[in-house]
């Protein structure tokens, strides 16, 4: 052990396996009720700092957060950090997500977001973190190297993580850098689990020396959360049923109920020193690995055997053990909550089975299938030519600067690199015709050859199409026609059935690495629509961007991790038919303006639908 100063970072597992930060106020809160003397401190109900996270509550001897009006429990963590990183220093750094606010990074990709930023480097490759984005400091961006979509993201001063002095681990083990384990069940299903792994990999790279370190606490064996009245013989074998319902409670609504946990004789007992892996830190493991190995960790904190029965309350339902469901129980009803515990809703994926003579063609459409071939090279026109096309000449260009390369549009273009040949000094600076916004006639041509050169431009500000966009879908087909089954919301029509299947094969030009094979996961792919004719407008526009290439593309999954596979692009599709569990199912009432939005982004409007009829 070796007596240091650190700051501590209070983090959660979420259903991707990755580690969020609570904010900076938050931690500060964990941290107090950890140094209080009060025999409460054992539990932390977030809402006392953020009226955000009111539903939560830690429970800091099993290392959990858990959520008293759906049941869901998620392990938390205590990191640590240099105290000179940006969780240090009060610094934030956070992107703008589809809803208009800001959501921060995962705490290792701001440190190297900030220690990039305190480089004064132009930009940074998240790639190495296991992240396809590219941040732009200068026009404070973040670019997706696969679709190009571009973010805002920004740099925001807030008070610091609490710093702690004291004991800390030492590095030991050579080139692992992971420390000695300890004997805990959790340390000890980590470690078998990242052994089983590695050694899968057939002689992959060792493991490097971590950045930082984490610390994160035992569960004990066979600990339960305790009650001060425990259940009845008569209500527990109702509750391992799963069927109980407790009536609301007349007394008023106490003061934050925290969950008290039982207390081992020694408190040494509770800290595992094994620091969990770092994304960036294990050269050997795959993104799906490493979500593994959080996932397991999770799940040993857990005793197995134990019949899972569901909390269904207020707005949901999930998997809870039956000691803390019937610990939600009590909270509930004390807070004159009803509580219903109930059997979890099956995910319905598909429809019943139908029989050809059910299956119909869609109304108003004259055929049910439509294939896309590989992209054919389009001659004639140098990208000079399909940029001018799109310009209106500007004599007198503003004091302004391009925002492409950040110099001064009155001066040279800022670009020097390969594929742009000279202008004259009248032809430097165009006027995009639709939208008005002026650039350096370089810049935007040295653009258009890094995108996909189909003979359309995209304005970098306002995202204003020119031309006709096309992506780089891999060949495949389309098929689409209607069942007679509802969708759950849509009661009153029948069902629009498609089916997508694209086979694997190998990169063309267009691709991030032509010439290389590339995968296609979960084909064929069922997605759902209303048989409406809001949802025949969507199935309309969906058919044009099948023929554009803009619903798959080749790049990273953002689930596995794998690369050079099939991917989603940006357009959403309901592929769950009977259910919402997952949320790509229905009801959902936003869903088919939610797809019109994200069509008219990809520059298909009504009017190109007009054109299918």
């Amino acid at each position: 052990m070796l007596l240091a100063s650190a700051v501590v970072v209070w983090e959660w597992l979420n259903e991707h396996g990755r580690w969020r930060p609570y904010g900076p106020a938050v931690s500060h809160q964990i941290e107090a009720a950890i140094r209080s003397s009060d025999p409460r401190g054992g539990s932390v109900v977030l809402g006392q700092v953020d009226s955000r996270l009111s539903p939560y509550i830690i429970d800091l001897q099993s290392m959990h957060q858990f959520r008293q009006d759906t049941g869901t429990i998620r392990p938390v963590r205590r990191s640590f950090y240099d105290p000179a990183s940006a969780p240090g220093q009060g610094w934030q750094w956070e992107w703008e997500n589809d809803t208009g606010t800001w959501t921060p990074y995962d705490m290792e990709v701001a440190i190297a977001i900030e220690n990039a930023h305190n480089r004064q480097q132009p930009c940074l490759d998240l790639t190495p973190l296991g992240f396809c984005y590219l941040i732009d400091y200068q026009n404070m961006t973040q670019v997706n190297r696969q679709s190009q979509r571009c973010r805002r993201i920004q740099r925001r001063a807030d008070m610091a993580y609490p710093l702690v002095s004291g004991p800390l681990p030492v590095p030991k083990g050579g080139a692992t850098g992971l420390g000695q384990p300890c004997s805990c069940q959790q340390c000890m299903l980590v470690l078998s689990v990242k052994t089983n792994t590695v050694g899968a990999g057939g002689g992959g790279a060792g493991i490097q020396t971590l950045g930082r370190r984490s610390l994160t606490m035992q569960r004990p064996k066979n600990s339960v959360l305790a009650v001060s009245k425990p259940l009845s013989p008569s209500k527990s074998a109702t509750l391992g049923r799963g069927h109980v319902t407790t009536p609301p409670s007349p007394v008023p609504s106490p003061s934050p109920v925290v969950m008290k946990p039982q207390r081992t004789p020694s408190s040494a007992a509770t800290m595992c020193h094994a620091p969990l892996p770092q994304r960036s830190s294990l050269a050997g493991l795959s993104r799906p690995a490493l979500q593994r190995i959080a996932m397991a960790q999770s799940r040993a904190l857990i005793a197995s055997g134990v019949p899972t029965v569901p909390v269904k309350n207020l707005n949901g339902s999930s998997p809870v053990h039956p000691a803390l469901a019937g610990i939600t129980g009590i909270l509930m009803s004390a807070a004159a909550l009803p509580v219903c515990l109930t059997r979890p809703p099956k995910l319905v994926l598909h429809p019943p089975p139908v029989s050809k003579s059910d299956i119909k063609p869609v109304p108003g459409f004259g055929h049910c299938c439509r294939k896309t071939t590989k992209k054919q090279a389009r001659k004639g026109k140098t990208p000079e030519e399909v940029v001018k096309k799109y310009l209106q000449k500007v004599k007198s260009p503003p004091e302004e600067d391009c925002t492409i390369c950040m110099e001064p549009l009155g001066g040279p273009s800022g670009y020097k690199g390969p594929g742009v040949g000279p202008v004259s000094r009248a032809e430097s600076v165009g006027r995009l015709a639709q939208c008005g916004h002026q650039y350096h006639f370089q810049c935007l041509v040295a653009m258009y050859n890094n995108g996909n050169k189909d003979g359309s431009l995209q304005c970098p500000t306002c995202k204003a199409i020119y031309g006709v966009k096309t992506g780089n879908q891999p060949a495949g087909k389309m098929e689409y026609h209607v069942i007679p089954h509802s969708l759950p919301g849509h009661p009153d029509c029948k069902t629009v059935r498609i089916i997508y299947n694209i086979p694997p094969g190998i990169q063309g030009p267009e691709h991030p690495n032509p010439g290389k094979p590339f995968t296609a996961r979960g084909f064929p792919r069922h997605c759902y629509l209303p048989d409406s004719e809001k949802g025949r407008k969507v199935l309309r526009l969906l058919l044009v961007a099948w023929d554009r290439r803009l619903i798959f593309s080749v790049g990273t999954s953002s689930t596995t991790g794998e690369s050079d596979t099939v991917i989603w692009n940006e357009v959403h599709h309901k592929t769950e038919f009977g259910s919402n569990l997952t949320g790509h199912g229905f009801p959902d009432p936003g869903h088919l303006d939610n797809v019109l939005e994200e069509l008219r982004a990809q520059g298909i409007t009504e009017d190109d639908g007009l054109m299918e009829k």
